[in-house]
C-alpha cells in the first residue's frame, strides 16, 4: 500500500458488495469502516480518522454526488466513486462533483486496490517531493500553494477548497511553468496510467482550477490551452523557501530582512531583546547610589 494501513471508509449500501470489498481490503493491509448512507458515513467520520473514501452515488436519502460536494467543500480527502453508470458523462459529473478517481460496476476488488494504492501513492510522493526538493510553498500573482499543508490561498489569504486530484494536477503546472504538457504527460505526472484515466479528466480538472484562480474562466491567462499541444501556466512562479540563519534556527520567509517582524510573541520576545539599550552599567555608567558615595569621597578629600 503507498500508506502503512491506511484507514479507509466505504460507503455502500448494497450489503453483499460492502461485504466483499470490506473482505478484500482488510485482507490487504486496510482498515475499514463501512456506512450505509450519509448520516452513518458523517457519524464514521467524526468517530475515525479517514485516509480515503469509497462512495457510492446510488444510495438511499442524500445520493453519493451531492455527499461528495459535502465532503470536498471541508477536506481534501481523497474520494473514489462507485456506480452503476459507466457512461462519461456520468464519470465528468461525478469528477466535477469533486472526486478523485471513478470506478463503474461491476469491477475488479483488485482493480480497486489499484486505485487506492494510486491516489495514496500520489498523495505521499507529492508530500515527498516538497521535501527533498527543501521548497514548502510556490507562489504565483499573489497566489500561495503550500505543499505541506495541501492546501491553496487566493492574494488575500483565504483558502481556496481544492480536491487531492486539482491540488496535484495544479502543483504540476507549478512545478512547470512556461511548458507546454500534453495531456498524456499531465496524466502520467498526476494519475498515472495503471489507474485507468483518460484524457478527458484532465480536461475537467483543468477547467475546475480554472474557475477557482482566474478572473475570467471564458478567457484564461493563466492556464492557457495550447491547440494540438495540451497546456501551458503562464505565470511567474517563486519558490518561497525558509531561509536559515546563522544559528541555524529557522527564519520566517515572509521577510528574510527583518527576522523578527513576523515572528509569534512567544517567539519574538526572547529575540527582540538583542535589541534593548544596554543597561547603565554596560554603558560604563554607575548606578546613583555609588555616584553618591564618590561625591562624599571627594569631599573629604578635600
Amino acid at each position: 500500500m503507498a500508506t502503512a494501513t491506511p484507514n479507509i471508509l466505504v460507503v455502500e449500501d448494497d450489503r453483499e458488495t460492502r461485504a466483499l470489498i470490506a473482505k478484500y481490503l482488510r485482507t490487504n493491509a486496510c482498515n475499514v469502516t463501512t456506512a450505509t448512507d450519509g448520516r452513518e458515513m458523517i457519524r464514521a467520520m467524526t468517530d475515525h480518522r479517514v485516509d480515503l473514501l469509497i462512495l457510492d452515488v446510488m444510495l438511499p436519502g442524500e445520493d453519493g454526488l451531492s455527499l461528495c460536494r459535502k465532503v470536498r467543500a471541508e477536506s481534501q480527502m481523497p474520494i473514489i466513486m462507485l456506480t452503476a453508470r459507466g457512461e462519461d458523462v456520468d464519470r465528468i459529473v461525478g469528477l466535477e462533483m469533486g472526486a478523485d478517481d471513478y470506478l463503474a460496476k461491476p469491477f475488479n476488488p483488485r482493480e480497486l486496490l489499484a486505485r487506492i494504492n494510486a491516489v495514496l501513492r500520489r498523495q505521499a510522493a507529492a508530500l515527498n517531493a516538497s521535501t527533498t526538493n527543501g521548497a514548502t510553498a510556490l507562489s504565483f500573482l499573489g497566489w500561495r500553494i503550500d505543499f505541506r499543508l495541501r492546501e491553496l490561498r487566493n492574494p488575500a489569504g483565504a483558502r481556496i477548497a481544492m480536491t487531492s486530484a486539482e491540488f496535484d494536477l495544479l502543483r504540476t503546472f507549478c512545478e512547470r511553468p512556461g511548458r507546454v504538457l500534453s495531456r498524456d504527460s499531465l496524466l502520467d505526472l498526476t494519475q498515472g496510467r495503471n489507474a485507468g484515466s483518460f484524457e478527458r479528466s484532465i480536461d475537467v480538472l483543468v477547467s475546475r482550477i480554472r474557475r477557482k484562480i482566474e478572473t475570467d474562466p471564458l478567457e484564461p491567462t493563466m492556464i492557457k490551452t495550447v491547440r494540438s499541444g495540451g497546456y501551458m501556466f503562464t505565470p511567474r512562479v517563486e519558490t518561497l523557501t525558509p531561509p536559515t540563519s546563522r544559528a541555524g534556527g529557522r527564519l520566517d520567509h515572509r521577510d528574510s530582512r527583518d527576522p523578527h517582524r513576523h515572528l509569534s510573541p512567544a517567539s519574538a520576545g526572547p529575540a527582540r531583546s538583542i535589541d534593548r539599550p544596554r543597561t547603565r552599567a554596560a554603558r560604563g555608567i554607575a548606578p546613583a547610589s555609588r555616584r553618591r558615595t564618590r561625591s562624599r569621597a571627594a569631599a573629604a578629600v578635600r
